[in-house]
């Protein structure tokens, strides 16, 4: 029974964000790019939070169209250009925009 609750939920979550305007009618984006971009979004802050020398909280993550912004704060370069790295690495990324400032 709970099964089917969560199933019935999750499927007018879904359904339901095909319908309404929102983030990617705003954008110019199709449902499918949003959700792709969502998905690109959320594993390149899983690579960071995996990151010993990084901090989930100082990065920003925008991803529009498969194109990636990071922006925020790392403690080197060598971070950076490693977080880039693996970032470019996931599936339906185009390009990675690296605004990272190390810090002092």
């Amino acid at each position: 029974m709970r099964n089917a609750i969560f199933l019935t939920v999750l499927l007018v979550l879904v359904l339901g964000s095909a319908s309404f305007p929102g983030h990617a009618a705003q954008a110019g984006e199709t449902t499918g790019e949003y959700f792709d971009d969502t998905a690109i979004t959320t594993h390149a802050k899983a690579i960071i939070a995996n990151d010993m020398d990084t901090h989930l909280l100082k990065i920003d993550v925008t991803t529009t169209n498969g194109d990636v912004v990071l922006t925020g704060y790392v403690k080197s370069s060598t971070t950076e250009e490693r977080l880039v790295g693996e970032i470019k690495k996931i599936s339906g990324v185009k390009s990675v925009k690296s605004l990272l400032k190390v810090e002092k």
